[in-house]
């Protein structure tokens, strides 16, 4: 792995909510988010604070998290108190799904969508809400899922199990495999589409800390990850104890005061896991980036704890 580069922060930027979770650029660089009074917002111009606009699309009528815009001007969106919704252009909130086999889908965290109309997302935990996240962090759960839905519609399938906090979600430059976040693990894995291996999974990437929401720069482009914290040295070893001990830990960690590591980073990657950026700032005042794209010359990180995004030079940019 390459030695990390800084990551300079050019500007703050207040959207007058709280917790920008996932941060999405739109084909006309604009920037859509969801935050924590239920309403998606789109950022127009937020390289320049000083001309920034922002207007609200939705209201979900939940919380939500990962978004995926649509080439009819909709956009789907992973609610964690609603399942997964898509909504229209001129912002009606619809239902997709928010249940499978009889159980509720109450921590949807991202989705992607390919060409063919085929919906593929992330349930983070099967067994702690969004507001106890750290919870299922602690215990080490395993209890993550990749769900696909049809183009027609119907029951969500699940296509795999016993994800350690299943997370951020893309799909390579060809389309042949998806990569999913685990943040539990502090790696990315790589479920095949096509080919010999399709419908198995494997290691895509090993990662220096907690991933988080993952965005992708076009079919060329590389994969950008959002870490949410470094790893934690404590709590790698945490894992290795007996699930009593863990859970105990969970029921402490849940009603502790939590506040995120200073630590900022993002990475970039190419399709076969390999690390071509990494930005890092220690002492940052924005914390806890849950999710990072690019749009013109300009980084935009989200957070899940700040009342606003963060606009950074985006690396090679003139």
């Amino acid at each position: 792995m390459d030695r990390p580069t800084a990551l300079v922060p050019l500007h703050y930027l207040s959207l007058g909510a709280h917790g920008p979770e996932d941060v999405v650029a739109d084909t006309d660089g604009r920037v859509l988010t969801g935050v924590a009074d239920g309403r998606i917002l789109r950022v127009h111009g937020p390289g320049d604070p000083r001309t920034a606009r922002v207007e609200v699309v939705a209201e979900t009528g939940g919380r939500p998290l990962g978004l995926e815009p649509l080439p009819d001007g909709g956009l789907l969106a992973c609610d964690a108190e609603r399942g997964l919704l898509r909504v229209g252009p001129g912002g009606a909130v619809h239902v997709l799904a928010d249940s499978v086999a009889g159980e509720r889908l109450r921590f949807c965290s991202n989705v992607v969508a390919l060409p063919d109309g085929t919906v593929y997302f992330t349930v983070s935990s099967r067994r702690y809400p969004l507001q106890q996240w750290i919870g299922d962090i602690v215990e080490h759960t395993g209890t993550g899922r990749l769900l696909r839905l049809a183009p027609e519609g119907g029951e969500p399938e699940v296509l795999l199990e016993g994800l350690q906090f299943a997370n951020g979600l893309a799909v390579s430059g060809d389309g042949s495999f998806l990569v999913v976040a685990e943040t539990g693990a502090c790696r990315l894995t790589r479920y095949h589409l096509t080919g010999p291996r399709a419908g198995h999974s494997d290691l895509f990437a090993a990662l220096p800390g907690m991933p988080d929401n993952l965005w992708r720069e076009g079919p060329g482009g590389p994969l950008w990850v959002a870490l949410a914290s470094p790893r934690v040295p404590p709590l790698d070893l945490l894992h290795r104890t007996p699930p009593a001990m863990r859970a105990a830990a969970a029921r402490a960690a849940v009603h502790a005061p939590y506040r995120p590591s200073g630590t900022t980073g993002v990475m970039a990657l190419d399709d076969t896991g390999r690390t071509v950026r990494h930005l890092t700032r220690r002492r940052s005042g924005f914390r806890m980036v849950t999710s990072v794209c690019a749009t013109g010359d300009h980084l935009v990180l989200g957070s899940l704890w700040e009342p606003g995004v963060a606009v950074c030079a985006r690396p090679g940019a003139a």
